[in-house]
């Protein structure tokens, strides 16, 4: 059973936002699954899952602090790949792809989206 059925952060710029993820999300096994128009996307594996959108309420997209959206990772090489894609495509490093002490075989990177999103990807299986 799932607990959430999808996760949405907001952004200021669409096309950016799109062109960020579509790179970045592959590298875990996730896709485009719809486009809302000019309101947002929506990416997944067989449904969607993660949802990037332009603030219902016309206000700017802002960050949450102390907000984190997480991501399962198919291996560590993975996370690796989800890691490097972010930083590639504009994001910035928020934690480098290692060993998490938290949790037996935590395996995670972290970095941020191009409107400051803080995005984490982890792997709990064995190396």
């Amino acid at each position: 059973m799932s607990v959430f059925t999808h996760v949405t952060v907001g952004t200021n710029n669409l096309a950016n936002a799109r062109a960020f993820y579509d790179a970045t999300l592959k590298e875990i096994g996730l896709k485009r699954v719809a486009d809302l128009d000019e309101a947002g996307s929506i990416w997944g594996v067989d449904k969607p899952s993660f949802f990037v959108l332009n603030p219902a309420n016309g206000n700017p997209a802002s960050i949450g602090n102390g907000v984190t959206v997480s991501f399962e990772a198919p291996d560590r090489a993975a996370v690796h790949a989800f890691h490097s894609a972010a930083l590639a495509n504009g994001g910035v490093c928020e934690g480098l792809p290692g060993s998490r002490g938290w949790a037996e075989n935590a395996y995670a990177a972290y970095a941020r989206d191009l409107d400051g999103n803080k995005l984490a990807v982890y792997c709990f299986k064995a190396e």
